[in-house]
């Protein structure tokens, strides 16, 4: 019996929710607060120091915020505690015996059933955690190292391409400085007759 996200929050479908930005529960308008005195103490020009700055108050919050993490976690281990104990106690074959060649296929309606009594049963005891629940394996420590790798390699070909463009045009301005201008050229001599 697979976990299905029935409800996603608005964010999360267009990625507004990530785990190293605001997660449900969190005070939004506090996360907004850090990332306006971050843009007003570091005055960011253009996007690239934008970005920067969103970065870093991302980071900042999530560090603010690990607890966040760690309740979604234990909310996802007691679901499936709770969905363990209910299953269990069912003649639902979800384990190694569906393998069997003489095991029956569950009737849909008695797995329905069991799944929507585990989550009854974790709405009930998770309260507001609960919500967790529903983004599932997005609010994880796992999941916030594999945003941050991921950011970190997005960055580090960000600051490569950065560097280079920083060159680029430092090369261009060394060359417009040394290059005379255009009612300066010396005339160059053509070649000598033969005598």
């Amino acid at each position: 019996m697979a976990v299905r996200v029935k409800k996603l929050y608005p964010a999360l479908k267009h990625g507004g929710y990530s785990v190293t930005g605001l997660l449900p529960g969190e005070d939004a308008a506090a996360f907004e607060q850090l990332h306006r005195e971050l843009r007003t103490t570091y005055c960011p020009d253009g996007p690239l120091e934008e970005a920067a700055i969103a970065s870093i108050g991302n980071l900042l919050w999530r560090r603010q915020n690990l607890g966040s993490i760690r309740r979604a976690e234990a909310a996802r281990k007691r679901y499936l505690a709770i969905r363990s104990e209910m299953i269990s106690s069912t003649t639902l074959p979800l384990g190694p015996e569906y393998l069997r060649e003489d095991c029956t296929t569950p009737d849909p309606a008695e797995a329905e059933a069991v799944a929507k009594a585990v989550d009854e049963r974790a709405r009930q005891e998770l309260g507001e955690d609960y919500k967790f629940i529903e983004m599932w394996d997005l609010a994880t420590s796992d999941q916030l190292l594999a945003d941050l790798e991921v950011e970190e390699r997005l960055d580090a070909r960000i600051d490569k391409l950065f560097k280079r463009l920083a060159m680029s045009k430092a090369f261009k301005s060394l060359s417009s400085a040394t290059r005379p201008s255009s009612t300066e050229l010396p005339r160059l001599s053509g070649p000598k007759k033969a005598a």
